[in-house]
């Protein structure tokens, strides 16, 4: 498998190549150069499979020539058996034909530890091989720092920087992050918002002369490894659902595109699927695309749903990609517009194609604690902030009543105390036994101004676990 830049101008990498590299040298991300597809018969026979096994199916045509079978196997056992059920992804009914699909059972409690408790281990598994040390610095909204760090901590070969908005994380998200100690873990609350920290991450890969010869990695969803590894719980809801014999839609909520473009690769390669909704807060960016054509940069708002208080959706490049015939001199111009101008349109005819899959909806915060009461008056689930989004969009957006309809369930309410209060559930939220003791523990973290180069000294002088690199 080789895969190629959405701006043309990098050249083709294998898999061990692109995990490590994550953003191309032309600015651009990775896509597969020919992306696997599987039959109806081939899907059908996956039923039943244990979590790891169908993983193992979906992603081997990915890592063929880079990761051996066998080693490969151990690796998806060893990532999924960390979650606390044993469906690893188990579905939920709200009614007749609508369903969440929790996926907050890994060890942070969001949809995150899918990718980066793979993520992590593939990075050990390539790094032990190659005899290399690599800096990780990452950009978080929310829930993907925990994720990485708790993915990435045991890995002798990282030194892991995650930069987070100041004061615009929940206390349960920041805690996760700031908890968890070693040589090799450093916290960053940067004076700015998410798009700042994001921006700092794509300036860092484009010039890695301050890290003085190491390799820099990506853990946000720039790396193609968390697009891959999200890709299996598309195929796993819809085989609970009678898929690939019917159709199923999806409500994803989304800020980044990277969790929903999973999704319509899902369906590229060979599964039904019939809809893809796009739900987001009042950072409404993809909403705006999806129903006007408009791709513009507006100003980003603090809301319930933090992990989605995103304005510059970078995944979204890698559809824009497809919808311009993998023309990447045109995704490069269009890119430059954006940077430029702060935002594009694209032509009614790509823009007529993008919507014969996807539809969309903005949720703001009212909305949201609607949802999270209703749905809790009605069936006794409660709901994050961001899965409530989710099903609000499936509820307004949706095309067929006889099609299942799957909200992806990207959080555990406890990690937003907040929203569920404002929601006036009035349930007393616990925190599982393994974060029981969470705000008792001692707190790391280092606030540094809105700066790309008081950043990238710190990770100068804090790389190699402590030691300047």
């Amino acid at each position: 498998m080789r895969y190629i830049s959405t701006r043309g101008q990098a050249p083709a990498l294998n898999f061990e190549d692109v995990l490590l590299a994550g953003l191309a040298t032309d600015g651009g991300l990775y896509v597969p150069e020919n992306l696997p597809r599987f039959t109806q018969e081939e899907i059908a026979s996956w039923a039943g499979l244990p979590y790891h096994e169908l993983a193992f199916r979906v992603m081997r045509p990915f890592v063929t020539g880079s990761i051996p079978d066998a080693d490969f196997k151990k690796i998806l056992e060893q990532t999924y058996g960390v979650f606390s059920h044993n469906a690893v992804a188990p579905l939920r009914q709200l009614n007749g034909n609508e369903w969440v699909l929790e996926l907050f059972h890994g060890p942070t409690l969001a949809f995150k530890d899918f990718a980066l408790q793979l993520l992590g281990r593939l990075l050990d598994y390539v790094l032990e091989k190659r005899g290399e040390r690599v800096v990780i610095v990452g950009a978080t909204s929310g829930d993907t720092g925990s994720a990485a760090i708790e993915g990435c901590k045991h890995c002798e070969n990282v030194d892991i920087f995650i930069l987070h908005p100041h004061n615009r994380v929940s206390e349960v998200q920041r805690r996760q992050m700031t908890t968890i100690f070693g040589e090799n873990i450093h916290n960053i609350a940067i004076e700015g918002n998410f798009d700042d920290c994001q921006e700092m991450v794509k300036a860092s890969f484009a010039d890695q002369s301050f890290l003085k010869g190491t390799r820099l990695v990506a853990v946000n969803s720039i790396n193609w490894a968390r697009i891959m590894a999200q890709i299996v719980y598309y195929f796993h809801a819809a085989l609970q659902l009678g898929g690939p014999a019917r159709s199923v839609s999806f409500s994803v909520p989304t800020g980044n595109f990277g969790d929903i473009f999973a999704g319509y690769l899902a369906r590229n390669m060979g599964l039904p699927i019939n809809q893809l909704i796009v739900a987001t807060n009042r950072n409404d960016i993809l909403h705006r695309f999806m129903s006007g054509n408009q791709y513009v940069k507006e100003t980003l708002h603090a809301t319930l749903s933090p992990s989605m208080d995103i304005m510059v959706s970078s995944n979204f490049e890698r559809l824009l990609f497809d919808l311009h015939g993998r023309n990447g001199a045109a995704i490069a111009g269009l890119m430059d517009t954006f940077k430029q101008g702060g935002g594009f349109s694209v032509e009614e005819e790509r823009w007529t194609e993008a919507r014969k899959l996807f539809d969309s909806l903005a949720v703001d915060d009212a909305q949201t604690c609607e949802t999270i009461a209703e749905v809790f008056a009605q069936t006794g689930e409660l709901l994050d902030p961001h899965t409530a989004i989710g099903v609000k969009a499936a509820r307004e957006c949706r095309r067929s009543l006889d099609i299942p309809m799957v909200i992806l369930g990207t959080a555990h309410p406890v990690k937003f105390p907040d929203a569920v209060e404002k929601a006036g559930v009035g349930k007393a939220l616990e925190l599982p036994a393994h974060l029981s003791d969470l705000f008792e523990r001692d707190e790391r973290c280092t606030v540094l101004p809105n700066d790309l180069k008081a950043v990238q000294a710190f990770v100068s002088q804090h790389g190699n676990r402590g030691k300047p690199l």
